[in-house]
């Protein structure tokens, strides 16, 4: 089934029963004003436009990929432009929820240095189950922050007002920028445990033959592997160890090169190519760069 794409900020509120929007590029809305969806069972949408949603008491589901999480507690989450997540409610049941959610066209923040920005906000990527679970004092400062903005675009609009929102909305990325990260550090016994199950995949890949067949593992199949979206796990490692997955992935091709110089007669080419590398040069020049030696300097030194 082909996702529901949604357009404009107009189109969305058509679609919901809502009254048409204040303005056609940005939009604050009571979740509590939306009843029903348009739709029986589940759908999947896609916006042309982010949107930026706290959420309580929702008794429906969200989907992402092939799961479905459901939440009671207060929680955040973001959705880029193009990005496809699906929405299930009961049939002939009502919809409850209460919160918030921002709807900004891109449109929006044309000319402005926000419109490349926003896009360095990596929680955008975040699947629907890495959403931001927000304490009462982290909710109440978000929730003013939408109503800033909402003030600001129902007021008289003059030359000042796109300025003063587009900073409201830079103010309220960098604060959800430090609530995720204040989430990776509060979560403590979840996020070990997928650093031990990363820890896992890794030497699981390596000791295969994986290696010299496919070359070095990807991101994209770290991360699908322990069921989380490629930028939700580097977010989540350069706060808990400082280096992104790609780092973790070197340094553990670096153990296993240094394991395979010291116990092993193999010549550097055939090292290199076990590792998965198609040129032994290319091996020894990032040996040389995350150790400070070459090769056959670091063989050397256990002779």
């Amino acid at each position: 089934m082909q996702p529901r794409r949604i357009k404009t900020i107009s189109e969305y509120h058509k679609v919901m029963g809502l009254p048409k929007p204040e303005h056609p590029l940005i939009s604050v809305i009571n979740f509590e004003s939306i009843k029903s969806l348009p739709y029986d069972g589940a759908t999947s949408v896609v916006f042309d436009f982010y949107s930026i949603s706290l959420k309580r008491n929702f008794n429906g589901k969200f989907k992402y990929g092939q799961q479905e999480y459901d939440f009671d507690e207060g929680i955040m989450f973001f959705i880029s432009p193009g990005q496809v997540f699906g929405v299930e409610v009961a049939k002939q049941e009502e919809l409850r929820h209460t919160g918030w959610m921002l709807l900004i066209h891109p449109d929006f923040m044309w000319n402005t240095p926000l419109v490349k920005a926003i896009k360095q906000y990596e929680y955008f990527n975040y699947s629907v189950k890495e959403a931001l679970f927000l304490s009462e004092k982290e909710e109440i400062t978000i929730i003013n922050m939408m109503h800033s903005m909402e003030q600001e675009y129902r007021s008289n609009i003059d030359k000042f007002s796109q300025n003063i929102i587009i900073a409201q909305l830079e103010l309220l990325l960098t604060y959800a920028e430090r609530f995720y990260q204040r989430q990776f550090i509060t979560r403590k016994i979840a996020n070990h445990k997928l650093l031990d199950r990363l820890e896992e995949v890794l030497t699981a890949y390596f000791n295969s033959d994986a290696l010299a067949t496919q070359g070095l593992p990807t991101v994209t199949y770290i991360a699908e592997t322990l069921n989380v979206s490629p930028s939700y796990l580097s977010g989540l490692l350069k706060t808990l160890t400082g280096q992104s997955t790609q780092q973790h992935i070197h340094d553990k091709l670096m153990e296993k090169a240094k394991e395979k110089l010291s116990t092993t007669g193999l010549s550097i080419s055939e090292i290199a190519y076990e590792l998965g590398f198609e040129h032994p040069q290319s091996f020894s020049k990032l040996f040389k760069i995350k150790t400070n030696l070459s090769p056959l300097e670091f063989r050397a030194s256990f002779n």
